[in-house]
C-alpha cells in the first residue's frame, strides 16, 4: 500500500479485530481515501480518526 509516496507493507490477515495502527501522513483526507480503496477491496472494515501521536501528524487506523 503506498499512501504519500511512501509504500507501507501491511500483513493484512495479522491485522486482527481491535488492533490499530499509526500512518503518518501531511494530507489525511487523501491518506484516507488511499487506505479506503486498499480495505474495501479486501473486504475489512476499518475505523480512522486523524490524530498527533508525538509531534506527527498523520491518521490512526482499527480494524473493526
Amino acid at each position: 500500500m503506498q499512501i504519500e509516496g511512501v509504500t507501507y507493507e501491511v500483513e493484512w490477515k495479522r491485522f486482527k479485530r481491535g488492533m490499530s495502527m499509526f500512518i503518518p501522513c501531511l494530507d489525511p483526507k487523501r491518506a484516507k481515501t488511499q487506505l479506503m480503496e486498499v480495505t474495501k477491496r479486501l473486504r475489512i472494515k476499518i475505523l480512522t480518526k486523524v490524530v498527533v501521536q508525538e509531534g506527527i501528524r498523520g491518521l490512526r487506523v482499527w480494524r473493526l
